[in-house]
């Protein structure tokens, strides 16, 4: 075995440059550059960062040089990745007797726009500076490091809960940035019944991280949350939209979206027991137009960090202005960009790819690439890229004044029954004044939905 030192460039600044590297023999044996390992555990919290498993393909991160044991005169696959921008290389290199570099160069597949961020709103458990690392190497510009509560099973028997990476909180500013990519720490929040919350952009953290039972009573809320976070400059993201969690369907976190306390709706690309856009459409139907974010929600080595993300227009200010103003999309790597003249709204996305105009829920145009319409008549308008390939939304587009469609309230308003109900006959309470707020919070939301439009 040679020692060899692999250095992959930038090919437009000839620069060592962080990517993704998959080292392969013809028989498919994996060679790890020293430092990493040919076998990586894949549970959650287990030794995040570093690795990425796709399938049975193992993927090391390096910074752009690394050393690696590999056998001299076969064939060996290099395979380097570097997000959706770069174009992916694939080689197949024969190692001379005595060969102790290889060099290769990755190159973008599409003009840097320096008026976009790409943006992955949620991951747990990396370091600061694995998490640093991987988003560089999947082309992101801000990786959002979230702290939760996790118990850490000890060898005397006892779960012990823990928070990973609370201490690097970092609020509003990096915990950590180099070569245009920065990782911020911030909390994850959550209820197991009521529902979850990523708090971003807070100058503080916001606690408790859970409560409820077996361990405490529901004497706080995730709407005390959501009010914490916003007290403290922050912007709340409704994590698990709409999954079924202990009978409930939304949860205290359908309450705060439609009272005006969530900011934004979390995509991922992990498997849901209810599918997410259905139930969007539905609040953007009612009136409740939350913009959508993208999130690795990254907390094993079977994830990568980025692989939904948001791609913000910062034009004018940050990812998180950004973000409220609608101007965000959630998106596996398609470039997604909505325009609009007057009635007429237009879609194009780049790489070519399916494309539709969604108006109040219907496809009202669809081609490849680029697609218009006039649209008249419809309460917002979205575009998506072909659910059949991947996935891109943008944040809805209001049309004309708020109209609450009366078959979206009727959905959503059993779902605040549901609440209703979990508060009044399963919640477990210290003070009886803490479900009752609750309760006040339910009838404000139902409220909510018989205003006028």
């Amino acid at each position: 075995m040679l020692t060899v030192h692999l250095r992959v460039n930038d090919a437009a600044t000839t620069r060592p440059t962080p990517v993704r590297v998959r080292i392969t023999g013809p028989d498919g044996t994996h060679f790890a550059p020293l430092g990493r390992f040919p076998d990586i555990p894949l549970g959650r919290n287990e030794a995040v960062g570093g690795h990425l498993a796709v399938g049975r393909e193992r993927w090391a991160y390096t910074d752009g040089a690394c050393e690696v044991p590999l056998p001299a005169g076969v064939p060996l696959r290099f395979q380097v990745s570097k997000g959706p921008e770069y174009a992916a290389l694939d080689r197949v290199v024969t190692l001379g007797p005595g060969q102790m570099a290889v060099r290769f160069a990755v190159e973008r597949s599409s003009d840097p726009d320096p008026g976009r961020v790409a943006v992955d709103t949620r991951c747990h458990f990396l370091s600061p500076h694995d998490a640093l690392l991987e988003g560089a190497a999947e082309g992101l510009d801000v990786v959002n490091l979230l702290a939760t509560v996790q118990p850490f099973p000890s060898l005397d028997g006892t779960a012990y809960p823990t928070a990973p990476q609370l201490a690097a909180f970092s609020g509003q500013a990096p915990a950590l940035e180099r070569g245009g990519t920065a990782v911020v720490v911030n909390t994850f929040n959550t209820h197991p019944v009521l529902g979850k919350v990523a708090l971003l952009h807070s100058h503080r953290p916001v606690f408790p991280l859970t409560f409820g039972p077996p361990e405490d009573t529901d004497d706080w809320g995730v709407c005390d949350w959501c009010d914490q976070c916003h007290r403290k400059g922050g912007l709340v993201v409704w994590v698990d939209a709409f999954e079924p969690a202990g009978g409930l369907v939304g949860g205290e976190a359908l309450v705060a979206a439609v009272l005006g306390k969530v900011d934004a709706v979390e995509v991922t690309a992990a498997p849901r027991k209810a599918p997410l856009l259905p139930w969007v459409y539905r609040l953007w139907d009612s009136g409740v137009r939350l913009p959508l974010v993208g999130a690795s929600g990254k907390d094993s080595n079977r994830v990568a960090v980025g692989t939904m993300r948001t791609d913000a227009d910062v034009a004018g200010g940050t990812w998180v202005w950004a973000t409220r103003a609608g101007r965000a999309v959630a998106t596996a790597g398609p470039r997604l960009d909505l325009t609009r003249d007057g009635t007429r709204f237009r879609a194009a996305v780049r790489p070519a790819a399916g494309v539709e105009l969604v108006a109040d829920g219907r496809v009202i145009a669809a081609g490849r690439e680029v697609v218009e319409a006039e649209v008249a008549g419809a309460g917002w308008v979205a575009a998506r890229c072909d659910p059949a390939g991947a996935f891109a939304h943008t944040a809805p587009v209001a049309v004309g004044p708020v109209a609450r469609r009366p078959e979206a309230v009727a959905a959503l308003l059993p779902l605040v029954d549901q609440v209703r109900e979990w508060a009044t006959t399963r919640g477990v309470y210290r003070n009886p004044r803490r479900r009752d707020q609750l309760l006040a919070r339910c009838a404000e939301a139902a409220a909510r939905f018989a205003e006028p439009s």
